[in-house]
């Protein structure tokens, strides 16, 4: 943060971000979960509330809902939501697509998930929407002729320059499905006091080149397309959506601000663009200028070019509008170091801790991280602490996907959306009690300094290995590759992509005495750590279950509260599981940390089991 300079000072400021800085994040009361809502505003490089109180935004994207994107659904093949639907349509009816839409939408997010998030100790949510739930059932049927032919994209834009011209878009909000699942949206977010983030995920025309984050059906459409009276026609769209959000919400205090476009890309030389942000600007000077005029004076976001982070020529001395109050600078947070000191050579890249800060304390306006995730839980934490330590709100991406690790929700794998019983398991598995809690994910967000246990452990009885303890890495576990900060490299944190989201390599398996996970690819000096409770001291024989499939012997050692070796268990090559005895051990009463540490690599280690000699398991396999 900047020096507090005396002379010439802004007293009502200085006191603000004194207050600020005094004021630790309780995950339980986030910023302003314990306060009502109020209209936001911005003062200088801070966010107040209409009583002056700084606010500091943290909370939960619902991506994937109102957006379909493929990865989230796991159906990577079919790129975009267009495409999702244009595959559905060889198969389907019209009618049937659009009753199954409804349903996913009615399903995929309800009040049990906003609940779910506000229990967290989030204070809000960022809304992704696709302009096309703002069309009428007539207009969006045009649409799906471009996405079922190319050849029907121009009747498409035809179509939507004569409903502009006799002003027929986004005129009822009662009939249109967007204006009807925000106004839901606002509801529940206000019972649980959560801000929420409207989003225009996917503008018209599609702002990048990235199909799946636009569902563009011709990239970079928004930039490039004209109608017949050579209007950049889904710009003009743009701005009505805008003039039409902003009529409705613009004194409802339950709205934080407007995420004006989402994620701008490959606006190149190129792609027969600028390249220096001027289209961006004109776009956004025009969107700002609209918003105002309906005497609307909410935060207004920007996104800069290349995913929201670049902002050549969008700086608050470079836009064109004249009115600069309440504008709030984005970033997206993926893949790249946290580390305050790393920083872009280009000043106006501010996805990097470092440039961010700069940006805010040179122009001297709020900045906020609108997305950040889909990493470990060591790279959560460690964005969290930077972020949370320097007073910058930030979103998670995002709260649930299918098999997903990253996210809060896990939604159960459900087969192909483009059969039958793949839709219907779609629609039941989505739902919020049937996804599974990424607790680790969440330990991650909410208590990032925090070492606690995954579960209980009480001696005697069995530890399953991927049941070590929550925390970062170096604290509760220490695994030699945790973290992706490297976006050109996709070596993935957990190699084995099953069951939590940290550096360990949990893989799932099938062995019949296990739990189905194991932990593998160990190296020399990892190691886990897990908080066990022993009711009453005494000697324990110990066992493991393990597999080691390379020709060098494995070594693992038991350490007691991090201080001396209690026994040591090693295991011959082996092609099939076994369970190898570690000897016996006396251990202490009381709450203490073992420690499994692997002295010589290869296990791949299913479970610790600890008895007392000549009794049965308690708890075992």
């Amino acid at each position: 943060m900047s020096k507090l300079i005396v002379s010439g000072v802004n007293v009502r400021q200085v006191l603000s971000m004194l207050l600020l800085l005094c004021c630790s994040w309780n995950p339980m009361v986030s910023g302003v979960a314990a306060q009502s809502l109020s209209m936001l505003r911005a003062d200088g490089p801070t966010i107040l509330d209409a009583n002056n109180r700084p606010v500091v935004l943290r909370g939960i994207n619902v991506g994937g809902w109102l957006l379909q994107e493929s990865y989230i659904l796991e159906t990577d093949s079919l790129n975009s939501q267009w495409r999702i639907q244009q595959a559905m349509l060889r198969t389907m009816p019209e009618a049937a697509v659009e009753d199954f839409y409804r349903q996913y939408r009615a399903n995929y997010i309800t009040k049990a998930d906003i609940d779910f998030i506000a229990k967290q100790g989030f204070n809000c949510v960022r809304l992704p929407f696709h302009y096309d739930l703002f069309l009428t059932a007539q207009q969006r049927r045009a649409r799906t002729k471009a996405l079922q032919n190319p050849k029907n994209v121009e009747g498409y834009v035809q179509a939507l320059s004569t409903w502009y011209d006799q002003n027929q878009l986004f005129t009822d909000p009662k009939a249109l499905d967007g204006f009807r699942i925000i106004d839901d949206v606002l509801n529940w977010c206000a019972a649980n006091k959560l801000y929420v983030i409207l989003d225009l995920h996917a503008a018209p025309g599609g702002q990048g080149a990235d199909r799946n984050i636009s569902d563009c059906l011709v990239p970079l459409d928004l930039w490039k397309r004209r109608d017949a009276k050579g209007r950049l026609i889904y710009q003009d769209l743009t701005v009505r959506l805008w003039e039409k959000l902003s009529a409705r919400y613009k004194a409802d205090a339950r709205v934080a601000m407007y995420d004006l476009i989402n994620e701008p890309n490959g606006m190149t030389t190129a792609n027969g663009l600028t390249g220096n942000n001027s289209e961006l600007n004109v776009l956004y000077s025009r969107l700002i200028d609209a918003v105002r005029k309906q005497g609307d004076q909410h935060l207004l976001m920007l996104e800069g070019n290349g995913y929201g982070n670049e902002y050549t020529n969008l700086s608050p001395d470079k836009l064109q509008s004249k009115d600069k109050r309440n504008l709030v600078y984005n970033a997206h947070r993926y893949w790249c170091p946290n580390d305050s000191q790393t920083g872009d050579p280009n000043p106006l890249q501010i996805n990097l801790i470092h440039n961010l800060v700069a940006f805010r304390d040179q122009w001297k306006v709020p900045v906020w991280v609108g997305e950040t995730g889909e990493n470990s839980n060591e790279w959560f934490s460690a964005a969290v602490q930077e972020l949370n330590a320097r007073n910058i709100g930030w979103c998670h991406w995002t709260l649930k996907r299918v098999a997903g690790p990253t996210s809060l929700l896990r939604v159960p794998a459900y087969g192909s959306i483009l059969t039958a019983e793949g839709r219907t398991a779609l629609l039941r598995n989505s739902l919020f009690s049937n996804c599974t809690i990424n607790k680790d994910v969440i330990a991650a967000l909410t208590q990032p300094t925090v070492a606690q246990p995954f579960t209980t452990h009480t001696l005697p009885g069995t530890i399953q290995a991927a049941d070590y303890d929550l925390g970062r890495n170096g604290t509760a576990y220490f695994d030699e590759y945790a973290a992706r900060t490297d976006f050109t490299k996709h070596t993935p944190h957990n190699q084995g992509r099953a069951y939590r989201n940290d550096g360990v390599d949990i893989e799932a398996i099938t062995d019949a005495a296990s739990n189905g996970f194991a932990v593998g690819h160990t190296t020399a000096g990892e190691w886990l750590n897990y908080t066990v409770t022993i009711p009453k001291a005494g000697t324990f024989a110990v066992q493991a279950r393990l597999v080691n499939t390379t020709k060098e012997p494995t070594k693992l050692s038991l350490k007691l509260d991090s201080k001396e070796v209690v026994t040591t268990i090693t295991a011959a090559s082996s092609d099939t599981w076994q369970t190898v005895s570690g000897g016996t051990v006396t251990l202490p009463a009381g709450k203490h940390i073992l420690q499994l540490y692997v002295e010589q690599p290869g296990a791949v280690i299913s479970w610790l089991q600890f008895t007392v000699p000549g009794k049965a398991a308690q708890g075992g396999q």
